[in-house]
């Protein structure tokens, strides 16, 4: 392990921003991230795994890179890494979906609370290449693929979250509040997720809480958040007035900071 890995989770926070949309909007890879930072924070050897793979791939790459670039093909070299890669990889799958599984019934939950409970359906579910196959018969499928494009086309780097609405891809047919909704119970889920694993409630940072959000979405938010299952929680909007009005219907305690040009007053 790495001494910047070792400190992955000592001091969990939730941070929800409007570069968040990315989840959405994103490859696969800003999922991804996503998930592996979530058990990053709680599983050391979930990390682990996930560090020796990505060193395995990149080792795998380069060497069909250079067997390009030598006119030649070692399956022996190949059988070594795609042992290694099933040995670090099929532990991140599985740890990715029983996440899943269990997350996915808390983000419904917050998505229910915060759109109303009404004739959306919102669906998060896993995608792997691996749910298709045994991952060595799956490499092995793969090496004239992979010999012709020069890079791993099979493994757990290609994992994806489907996220959906009513049935619908929420990228292509949500509304920008529906996206924002989506996004905002996943971060929320996340929270919750790492409080039940770690015993600590993480910091948790709302950045300009009102973009592409209704006051009523706002209103469902604020309200979530002070039920008392949340730790500090730190908000940032550009206009206070409006903020202070909504935080003013949750009946919770808040201290309002004004910040211009560096300068900041209580």
């Amino acid at each position: 392990m790495n001494a910047l890995a070792d400190h992955v989770g000592l001091l969990p926070v939730v941070l929800i921003s409007p570069e968040d949309s990315v989840l959405i909007s994103g490859g696969s890879d800003e999922r991804r991230r996503f998930i592996d930072n979530t058990l990053s924070q709680t599983d050391k050897g979930y990390l682990e795994n996930l560090i020796s793979y990505n060193k395995v791939l990149v080792q795998r790459n380069v060497a069909l890179k250079q067997f390009a670039a030598d006119r030649r093909f070692d399956n022996d070299l190949l059988a070594i890494y795609d042992d290694q890669l099933i040995a670090f990889g099929m532990p991140v799958y599985n740890t990715r979906k029983a996440f899943l599984e269990e997350f996915a019934g808390v983000f419904n939950a917050n998505y229910n609370f915060i759109c109303g409970g009404g004739a959306e359906f919102a669906n998060i579910e896993y995608k792997s290449q691996l749910d298709e196959g045994e991952f060595a018969a799956l490499l092995l499928g793969s090496r004239d693929k992979d010999r012709i494009n020069q890079y791993t086309t099979v493994g757990i780097h290609k994992d994806d979250i489907q996220f959906d609405l009513s049935g619908n891809a929420v990228k292509k047919f949500g509304s920008q509040g529906q996206q924002k909704s989506f996004i905002m119970s996943l971060k929320l889920a996340q929270f919750e997720y790492l409080y039940k694993v770690k015993k600590v409630k993480p910091l948790l940072l709302l950045d300009d809480l009102f973009d592409k959000l209704d006051d009523i979405r706002v209103k469902k938010i604020l309200q979530m958040v002070s039920l008392g299952n949340f730790g500090q929680i730190f908000i940032t909007h550009t206009d206070h007035t409006k903020l202070a009005a909504i935080l003013d219907t949750t009946g919770t305690e808040y201290k309002i900071f004004d910040v211009q040009q560096g300068t900041v007053t209580a």
